[in-house]
């Protein structure tokens, strides 16, 4: 039964509702709108101009269409009186293929036509830094293996529980807060849910910690790689899929508790990794996390091959458990949306292909990765990877229309990285 938000403001005391959607860049955008006029916004939609935000539209096209979804209503735990709400878009009365939430939303649906649900949860890291960007707020977080460093955590502890204060509030059942092996970052676990969920709650996790640091003088950034020595920020998601109550993954008599239907799901994710890319690691930066030399820690706890393990985090795929794995290629850049519906596409093909993800390998890939003959390797940029998403048949058929604009926003991105003439090349090129 959907929310009847005119009821649930004058019950919550929300005077105001942000009406939100998240483009294809990742960006967040919204439109405030009073309780009083919720209900007409609810028939009608929030009005925007599309080619206004990052989408393939033009200043000609009619008016975008944010619809709420009434279901997913978040009251801000810091704002009490705003309530947030996830948005779907459409024009011309009809969904537009593009946008991230109804790409998800058509194929959790296509994905429900066989029986199956994919559950996930994710682990969002973050820095902690300065206003201006330039390092780590904390000038005392200076351990060459900062992780779980106990004293940085509770220096950032008024930070760190309201964030987690509000999870709580929320009904989110978080469970850990951790420093993470960077110097300024940090790690906030949640419980998994429906994939749609978890992408609602992803989006407004980022909003909400950002929000929340800046109320302490800080700045939240969920950048991939921010500093060149420091271990980047991923974005892990954990994934199991499940149908009538039960784990399909789940298979006891395996040797590391995973079934065919996961082996096979694994199978897809290997198979279109490389395409996968362009969507999970979507931006110049995120280049420098997955193809980057050992940090200061000693590691940079992200992969660089399409491989898959058990409990080990040197690979691509990791499976820690019985009936469930995580997918570490994803990076804290990752559109919360298209993230779930490239893992959830890729997954469907591998069930419905029966693809095979290959040999498991148990080896350490930092140090014995060179051992082994005919691993695909992840690609070596931005431009790469598009290329890579360009030639990917399955990802065309399962995403659709919104394949051509996303390449058509992210080229123009990339043309324009190009564009700028670092103090690098100056420094070692000017006297060639």
């Amino acid at each position: 039964m959907t929310l009847d938000l005119e009821a649930a403001a004058k019950e919550r005391g929300i005077k105001y509702f942000l009406v939100s959607y998240t483009d294809l860049f990742g960006n967040q955008r919204a439109k405030l709108v009073p309780a009083a006029a919720i209900r007409s916004t609810c028939k009608n939609g929030a009005g925007f101009a599309g080619f206004a935000t990052w989408l393939d539209m033009s200043p000609a096209d009619a008016d975008l269409l944010a619809m709420p979804d009434a279901d997913g209503l978040i009251q801000l735990p810091w704002k009490p009186e705003v309530g947030w709400l996830p948005a779907d878009l459409v024009m011309n009365g009809k969904a537009v293929d593009q946008g991230p939430r109804n790409i998800l939303k058509r194929l959790i649906a296509e994905a429900a036509r066989e029986g199956l649900q994919m559950k996930t949860g994710v682990e969002c890291e973050f820095f902690l830094i300065t206003p201006c960007g330039s390092e780590p707020a904390d000038t005392a977080d200076k351990q060459t293996k900062p992780c779980y460093d106990q004293s940085a955590l509770m220096r950032r502890y008024e930070v760190i529980t309201e964030i987690c204060d509000g999870m709580l509030q929320l009904g989110w059942k978080p469970y850990q807060n951790d420093h993470e092996d960077a110097n300024g970052q940090f790690e906030m676990n949640w419980d998994y849910d429906d994939a749609l969920v978890t992408a609602d709650r992803h989006a407004f996790f980022k909003y909400m910690t950002r929000s929340i640091a800046e109320k302490h003088g800080l700045r939240a950034t969920f950048m991939p790689k921010p500093f060149m020595d420091l271990t980047g920020s991923g974005c892990h998601a954990h994934v199991s899929l499940w149908q009538d109550g039960r784990n399909v993954f789940a298979d006891g008599s395996d040797e590391i508790g995973l079934s065919q239907t996961g082996y096979h799901f694994i199978g897809g994710l290997i198979h279109s990794a490389d395409a996968l890319a362009a969507l999970t690691n979507p931006t110049v930066n995120s280049y420098k996390r997955i193809n980057a030399p050992r940090t200061t820690s000693g590691a940079t706890w992200a992969p660089n091959t399409v491989t898959y393990t058990g409990n080990n985090r040197t690979h691509m795929i990791r499976v820690p458990d019985g009936g469930r794995f995580e997918f570490r290629l994803a990076d804290g850049a990752a559109n919360p949306y298209l993230l779930q519906a490239a893992i959830l596409a890729a997954g469907l093909d591998g069930i419905r292909n029966r693809r095979d993800p290959g040999k498991r390998l148990d080896i350490n890939m930092y140090t014995d990765g060179h051992t082994v003959e005919g691993v695909k390797r992840l690609p070596l940029n931005m431009l790469d990877a598009l290329r890579a998403l360009e030639q990917s048949s399955v990802l065309h058929e399962a995403l659709g229309g919104f394949v051509p604009s996303y390449l058509k926003l992210k080229t123009q991105e990339w043309n324009d990285y190009c564009r700028h003439l670092t103090q690098w090349e100056r420094d070692t090129t000017l006297d060639c």
